[in-house]
C-alpha cells in the first residue's frame, strides 16, 4: 500500500518565530570581529571628514512616542532600528519581536546592553561616515541608553530615506494648464 500523499500544510516550511538564523550569525560575526581585536576597535575613531550626527543626543523627548516606547521597551525599539538599517528601510516585513529586540532583552538582563548599543552605534557611524569614537559610543550606551536608543533610531530613519524612495517610481504629474495646437487656435482667432 502506498503512503498517502503529504498535505500542502505539511509541506511548507515551519514558521521560524522572532529568531531569524541570519540575524543570529550576522551578530555572532560582528561580535567575534569585536572580540578579535578588541583594542584596535576600542581606539577607532571616525575619519577627520566625519559629518556631525542629524539629530542632537539630547532631543529624545520628541517625536514623544519613540520616547515613550523606548523608556518602557527599548529592546522593540532597538530591534526596529536594527531592521530598518539592515534589512529595509521602510519597514517591510518588520516584527516588533525579532532577534535584535531579544539579544537586547537578553544582554539587559546581564547588564551588557550596552555592547550590542555600542557595535550597532560602531556600525552605523561607519556606514554613514558620521562623528564619533568607540569610547564615546560606550559611554553614550552606558550613561543614558534610552537618548542613544532613541538618535540612532530617528539618525537611521532620516538616513534610510533616501533609500526607501530610490525604488519608488514617480506618480504621473500634469503638464500644465490646457493648449490648443497651433492650427486649432489659429482658427478660432479667424471666427471672431
Amino acid at each position: 500500500m502506498a503512503a498517502p500523499a503529504p498535505t500542502p500544510a505539511a509541506t511548507t516550511a515551519p514558521k521560524q518565530g522572532p529568531i531569524d538564523e541570519a540575524d543570529v550569525n550576522e551578530w555572532k560575526d560582528r561580535f567575534n570581529k569585536v572580540m578579535a581585536n578588541p583594542s584596535e576597535q576600542i581606539n577607532s575613531k571616525s575619519p577627520a571628514d566625519a559629518q556631525p550626527w542629524t539629530n542632537n543626543f539630547w532631543q529624545f523627548f520628541n517625536p514623544l512616542e519613540t520616547c515613550l516606547m523606548t523608556c518602557f521597551v527599548p529592546c522593540v525599539v532597538f530591534g526596529r532600528t536594527h531592521h530598518r538599517i539592515n534589512k529595509s528601510p521602510t519597514l517591510e516585513g518588520y516584527q516588533p519581536i525579532n532577534t535584535s529586540c531579544l539579544l537586547f532583552c537578553g544582554s539587559t538582563a546581564i547588564c551588557m546592553n550596552w555592547l550590542p548599543m555600542t557595535m550597532q552605534r560602531a556600525e552605523f557611524r561607519a556606514k554613514h561616515n558620521l562623528q564619533g569614537s568607540c569610547l564615546v559610543d560606550i559611554a553614550l550606551a552606558c550613561c543614558c541608553g534610552c537618548c542613544d536608543v532613541v538618535q540612532m533610531d530617528k539618525e537611521a530613519e532620516l538616513r534610510t530615506q533616501g533609500q526607501s524612495k530610490a525604488g519608488v517610481q514617480e506618480q504621473y504629474q500634469a503638464q500644465g494648464g490646457m493648449s490648443y495646437p497651433a492650427a486649432a487656435a489659429a482658427e478660432g482667432e479667424q471666427k471672431q
